[in-house]
């Protein structure tokens, strides 16, 4: 690969020598001070000092390396659909796991899927096939690699349902298996999260052979549920709080009177009380200051601390 793949653009200024060096050594493609706002649901995120596409496993495995020997810190993204990131950009490495690793291997119920396999189409595949089991993710946006950090779910189904191991690469750029056990999925929760050194590749999943009818029709029932109760089409990044234990996040914010509420461009949705809709050009810290005020209306009218679902990156 020729050194002038690190510039990305022209804008983008001077290349430091370790973004050479990674662009000479990938098969992907590395970009230095690359906007992140094209990456996110929400469109919002200032640039990544170097921000990489990987083609392959063996790309993360040298990014891990190069990362780990330069003491570079690495930040892993899917599609971008959970996500805030700051005004200022993320410092280090960016590694967005898409379209160059989405390979998926249909054998009868079992599947192979790489991380930056989209998982609405996987799931719609699925259905199509009369396998049961992602029928629940069949609206959610996002990569496979998302959903297995945060065990997606919805409508009783989650990704801890059906995933039987993950392949990783570790920060010290090794390979490993894990098992669903060892993958300690728990609610929009998973080792991923907790062990930031872990970058999810590949993932085997186990489904139940069904009626491809029956299997699309439910699909529909809950493409039909969200598009119903969902700011579907806007500028958001889904649920941004996770329900607390025997309650849901949109009826608390929804009875303080978080619905309609504003900060600059960024806007509670009228729809669902726990969604923030970008009006088109609201800041990170439009968001993040929105955000506060929803988490403190509800504190202060039932005394629940509302948890965070949607991930921040690159704040301080």
């Amino acid at each position: 690969m020729s050194p002038s793949r690190a510039a990305g653009r022209e804008e983008a200024g001077p290349v430091n020598e370790w973004a050479r060096e990674l662009a000479r050594r990938l098969a992907g493609e590395v970009r230095c001070r690359e906007p992140l706002d094209r990456y996110t649901s929400f469109r919002i995120g200032g640039p990544a000092d170097v921000f990489v596409s990987p083609r392959s496993v063996e790309d993360i495995v040298v990014v891990q390396e190069m990362a780990r020997a330069a003491g570079v810190p690495v930040t892993i993204i899917g599609g971008g659909s959970n996500l805030l990131v700051a005004d200022a950009g993320i410092r280090g490495v960016v590694v967005r796991v898409g379209r160059g690793l989405s390979r998926v291997l249909w054998d009868g119920p079992r599947v192979q899927v790489d991380a930056g396999a989209p998982l609405p189409l996987l799931a719609k595949e699925a259905a199509r096939r009369g396998l049961s089991g992602l029928e629940f993710a069949g609206g959610i946006p996002g990569t496979v690699g998302g959903a297995l950090v945060m065990n997606a779910g919805a409508h009783d189904g989650c990704m801890a349902h059906v995933v039987r191991r993950v392949l990783v690469v570790t920060e010290t750029g090794r390979t490993a298996e894990l098992d669903g056990a060892a993958m300690e999925f728990a609610y929009r929760a998973s080792r991923l999260q907790r062990d930031k050194g872990l970058v999810a590749v590949r993932a085997w999943l186990e489904l139940v052979p069904g009626d491809p009818d029956l299997v699309q029709a439910k699909m529909r029932a809950y493409l039909e549920k969200r598009r119903r109760t969902q700011p579907l089409g806007t500028k958001n990044a889904g649920s941004i709080f996770k329900n607390p234990p025997g309650d849901f996040a949109g009826r608390l914010l929804e009875a303080a009177g978080c619905k309609g509420m504003a900060q600059g461009d960024a806007v509670v949705s009228p729809l669902h009380a726990n969604f923030i809709i970008n009006r088109g050009s609201a800041s990170a810290a439009d968001v993040r200051r929105l955000i506060d005020r929803m988490r403190s209306r509800v504190q202060a009218e039932f005394d629940t601390e509302l948890e965070l679902e949607v991930g921040l990156l690159g704040f301080t």
